[in-house]
């Protein structure tokens, strides 16, 4: 009888893309996998290690699997993942519940560790960082009409909040073909909207071909047919190039949408961050691309509290915000990893400060995000139905500028039936905080 596995995939879509090819060698291998924890031998918890909060959440699904375990629903745990990378050894030490730890560099051990586990070994695997699979097989786990391409793996940036160069490694790039090669698959699964992502999108191609080549390969995605929308999240400010812009400009596949994360305007802030814009380059940037991207929907993400961020110099990031008027934004209380260089800096904030500071910033934001959405009411916009509330008895989905899992909803009427991953056009009605009601028109 064959093993069943099942997955826990935490943290953000590029982690999940590492889980998704796990799966494929599961299955592969003769694994039977199943939706259900309770139904499974092994289950493999797929964890973030980047801040605090996603530490914890990976330590509470391993207690809650532990749970399992114990009762005897299920043999055994893998850890994989950020975490598994970042803690090694210290979680088969101080987790009892787990049975087997594989770094993100030993992901092609997946098929012996969860043999092993469901026997009740125990062991921890951590092969180089570079041996991670960055192309091959994979099992979709997102909504049947969208997928994640992550076209580069690791960071070169090094900002010193950050722990990812640490557990990551080096950028590297995936050559364009096997990119192009993996969306022609995608798309042949019936993907139509393709999200691409890396730690930093907008250097793809530097290290192999010596110059960015994100528009490039974005313009290649758009000549791949089933797709109907192309999005990229986790462009890094300082390399937005004028041929990007171009693309979005003039490619109808590509949706006039850019996930740009700042973390701060301050320049004083951003140079010990290690981030190399300030606010008037940064003022002068977002002014460009909507000048040459007219209708483009910006998206950012901010921390706050990072050590030695002055109340004038938090008060300077709120008038910013008001300033630009981003269309999307996340807000994160600085979160002091250990063995990053900003966890070493001298006038570190108190922990309620910082979560302050992040509230009052979302706060802000939600009135804005009102006020942009109350500009909307009354345009027909393309929504990708996403499923059917049966308590507010309507359909909800998502437009253009709406990222899946990150941005809102648009709910709305219709008098027809209507499947996952139809694409309709809805006449926007009303407003409801970060969410539009709207009524379907076809």
């Amino acid at each position: 009888m064959s093993i069943k596995v099942s997955m826990i995939s935490l943290g953000c879509s590029k982690n999940q893309v590492d889980g998704e090819r796990l799966l494929a060698d599961l299955r592969h291998s003769g694994f039977e996998l199943v939706g259900d924890v309770s139904r499974s031998d092994v289950v493999i918890i797929n964890t973030c290690g980047f801040i605090q909060s996603a530490k914890e959440e990976a330590i509470e699904n391993i207690l809650e699997m532990g749970l399992l375990k114990k009762e005897g629903t299920i043999k055994g745990i893998v850890v994989t993942g950020c975490m598994a990378e970042r803690y090694r050894d210290e979680i088969l030490q101080e987790m009892e519940e787990v049975d087997v730890v594989l770094g993100i560099g030993s992901n092609t051990e997946i098929c012996k560790a969860v043999s092993k586990a469901a026997g009740g070994e125990r062991f921890s695997r951590y092969g180089e960082k570079e041996s991670l699979p960055v192309c091959g097989e994979r099992v979709l786990t997102t909504l049947p009409y969208y997928a994640y391409l992550k076209i580069a793996e690791g960071c070169d940036n090094h900002c010193t909040y950050c722990a990812i160069p640490q557990i990551r490694g080096r950028f590297r790039s995936v050559p364009m073909e096997k990119l192009l090669e993996e969306a022609e698959w995608l798309a042949g699964q019936g993907v139509k909207e393709l999200v691409v992502v890396a730690q930093d999108t907008s250097r793809y191609g530097e290290d192999l071909y010596g110059s960015y080549k994100l528009a490039e390969l974005l313009r290649k995605l758009c000549r791949i047919e089933g797709f109907r929308w192309i999005r990229t999240l986790y462009c890094y400010p300082d390399k937005i190039t004028e041929e990007l812009l171009d693309a979005l400009a003039e490619e109808p596949k590509l949706v006039k949408y850019l996930d740009i994360p700042i973390q701060h305007c301050s320049g004083e802030v951003l140079k010990r961050m290690n981030r190399k814009m300030d606010r008037e380059k940064l003022s002068a940037l977002f002014a460009h691309i909507r000048e040459r991207v007219p209708g483009i929907t910006l998206r950012t993400t901010l921390i706050t509290g990072f050590p030695g961020e002055t109340e004038e110099q938090f008060e300077e990031l709120c008038e910013f915000v008001n300033e630009i008027q981003f269309d999307r934004l996340g807000c994160f209380p600085y979160s002091a990893e250990e063995g990053t260089p900003a966890a070493r800096l001298p006038d570190q904030l108190e922990e309620d400060v910082k979560a302050d500071r992040a509230e009052i910033l979302m706060k802000q934001q939600a009135l804005l995000a009102e006020r942009l959405n109350e500009a909307k009411l009354g345009q027909h916009v393309e929504v990708v139905v996403e499923g059917f509330d049966k308590y507010a008895e309507c359909y909800y989905g998502r437009s253009r500028a709406d990222a899946p899992e990150i941005d809102g909803k648009i709910f709305f009427t219709s008098e027809e039936k209507h499947v996952m991953g139809d694409f309709v056009k809805v006449r926007l009605t009303e407003v409801m905080d970060y969410d539009l009601m709207g009524e379907c028109l076809w």
